[in-house]
């Protein structure tokens, strides 16, 4: 089973969702969202409402040659924890349910990496034994020797959560995370280049060749937004003079930034919110 629900930059839900198309896999089920969700729009036709809309998730199924694979494509993640627990537990009874062996889950990691280099693959099993095997992914790192390496981290939401609950039920599961750039944590649009990275492990893993041609098109057009938001923000007159040199590293493409300081990296990112709020209309 290969999960993604949407999240920063959309890293795990783009990743799902592009895999479970290009794999033609075939919708089969969906999990009732009355019990997760409150109503995201209503749809209007004929001048008036038809329906109240609700965010879904899901499942598609897929063969090739001896693999199964379910996929489960979430636009959102429940607003609470207690029902993102639920949904996780639902999820994992299809699991048992259809004979999953293992469970991946794709989500996002926020590194200090420039937006010009190839984002890395962070990666959390949720038992030791499958350590040798993740080793040899490729383009990946296990979360415990990122930093300090003091194995300590946090997963936040259903992508975390769906590794615990596994655990607790002897199933094997991973999570596979995207570098995102910090100070892109809050931009309104995906960050494809994560996306590719996880796809790319993802399709070694099981064996599926994918033509991502149309997502590096899609990451070439997000990083040309990029350039446009740290020049504009570089240009801006009330911007503190630090602010601004970080600016001015940023905008030039060099994979190491160097040490930043945590009142340099929420100044940043303060200047950076206001700027996308501006250019959210513009999209990528």
């Amino acid at each position: 089973m290969i999960c993604g629900w949407s999240g920063i930059g959309k890293v795990g839900l783009v990743a799902v969702n592009t895999m479970r198309r290009l794999a033609r896999a075939v919708d089969f089920a969906a999990i009732e969202p009355y019990r997760y969700f409150e109503p995201s729009h209503v749809v209007i036709r004929d001048g008036r409402v038809k329906e109240m809309r609700f965010p879904t998730t899901r499942l598609y199924s897929y063969r090739r040659g001896d693999t199964d694979i379910v996929f489960v494509v979430g636009e959102e993640q429940p607003a609470t924890s207690e029902k993102a627990y639920q949904m996780a537990t639902e999820v994992l009874d299809a699991a048992e349910g259809f004979g999953c062996q293992r469970i991946y889950t794709s989500a996002a990691s926020v590194a200090t990496i420039h937006h010009t280099s190839k984002p890395r693959v962070w990666v959390v099993p949720n038992d030791y034994a499958l350590i040798p095997e993740i080793r040899k992914y490729g383009n990946t790192v296990l979360m415990s020797e990122v930093g300090a390496g003091d194995g300590d981290g946090i997963i936040s939401g259903l992508n975390g959560l769906l590794l615990g609950a596994a655990q607790s039920r002897g199933i094997e599961a991973v999570c596979l995370m995207g570098e995102v750039p910090y100070y892109l944590q809050g931009a309104p649009w995906p960050y494809p280049k994560a996306s590719i990275s996880v796809l790319e492990v993802l399709s070694r893993i099981v064996d599926l060749p994918l033509d991502l041609s149309d997502l590096q098109k899609e990451a070439t057009k997000v990083e040309a937004n990029i350039e446009h938001v740290l020049d504009t923000l570089a240009h801006a007159e009330a911007l503190p003079e630090q602010v601004r040199a970080e600016m001015e590293s940023l905008r030039n493409p060099q994979p190491d930034l160097g040490p930043i300081t945590d009142t340099e990296k929420r100044e940043i990112l303060e200047h950076i919110d206001e700027l996308f709020k501006g250019e959210n209309s513009h999209g990528p």
